[in-house]
């Protein structure tokens, strides 16, 4: 994308992956940065005392990987666990890469950034049916568009994240998306929980506490922030749609769209010697660390990165 540098990958269908492996999870990050080690849980005592100090995602040889930065953090009221990553959109090396079709196979976050050599990835939007088994027939509620091509059609109640051709990123309504023309990518979920930097109307006094997965941007378009809540354990509740809001606007976010949460929810990090970790404590049945596997989700790689 010409104004904020994302160059476009072709969508890798699942059909053409490389055989399903198990995903390799690193027993310690052991990377520096200055005084913090990069996966330190940064604590606050409220969502509205959150202000991020992000770090790099570290890189083979001592490196940094320039225009991504990771946050881990916990709030004691009310008591969540989150892991936040923010993309430079401005970056030029940037690529974004969205998976799921209309039927597609079942697949985990840590097994989608894995095969496709990618940086980071979350789950995004919902579908149906649900198992913890990988290569099964999904079928995804809502748009999925990579490299001009509409793979998944538009949800008419739910929102997408959407890139366009001019470098713009915004989240609009899927049932907006007439045409293909001028957007590169587009990934739906749910719905808009953030706009000019205030929750939305519709999630205030809203109660259901749920694992979180959000996406936002920046005011200024610039940066994209992708955000895992976890629930469903003592140490971590799950938040509501108004606190996910909240919480996003505090990371730096002026939208954000809500995507499918709960069992589902997976944010992916390739470390520094090349193993892919699952950030957060996914809860697929009832089992605390058991990661789902999803039909569609959102990765960030790096051009010319080789799959290890």
């Amino acid at each position: 994308m010409a104004e904020h540098g994302i160059n476009p990958t072709k969508l890798l269908r699942l059909g053409f992956f490389l055989p399903l492996l198990a995903v390799s999870c690193a027993t310690g990050l052991g990377a520096q940065q200055g005084e913090h080690r990069f996966d330190e849980v940064r604590s606050f005592g409220a969502i509205a005392d959150v202000v991020p100090s992000w770090n790099p995602l570290p890189a083979s040889g001592g490196r940094e990987e320039a225009g991504i930065a990771y946050l881990a953090g916990r709030t004691a009221s009310p008591r969540l666990e989150f892991h936040a990553v923010r993309i430079d959109l401005a970056d030029p090396s940037l690529r974004v890469l969205v998976s799921g079709g209309e039927d597609s196979l079942s697949m985990k976050v840590s097994t989608f950034v894995r095969e496709n050599g990618l940086l980071v990835g979350i789950n995004a939007l919902p579908f149906e049916p649900s198992s913890g088994r990988e290569g099964e027939e999904r079928n995804n509620i809502g748009i999925i568009i990579s490299e001009r091509s509409l793979i998944s059609l538009p949800h008419r109640d739910f929102d997408a994240l959407v890139f366009f051709e001019d470098g713009r990123a915004r989240i609009m309504a899927q049932r907006e998306i007439a045409s293909v023309r001028d957007v590169v990518h587009a990934a739906g979920g749910f719905r808009r929980i953030l706009q000019d930097g205030e929750p939305v109307a519709r999630v205030r006094g809203l109660e259901p506490k749920h694992p979180r997965s959000a996406t936002g941007i920046s005011p200024d378009g610039r940066f994209l922030y992708l955000l895992v809540i976890d629930g469903r354990r003592s140490a971590s509740v799950g938040a509501t749609e108004e606190e996910t809001a909240l919480l996003m606007k505090a990371l730096g976010s002026g939208e954000a769209l809500n995507l499918d949460g709960g069992g589902s929810s997976s944010l992916a990090l390739r470390l520094a010697d090349g193993r892919v970790r699952v950030m957060n404590t996914p809860v697929h049945s009832g089992i605390p660390g058991r990661e789902r596997p999803v039909a569609g989700s959102l990765g960030i790689g790096r051009s010319g990165y080789a799959v290890r």
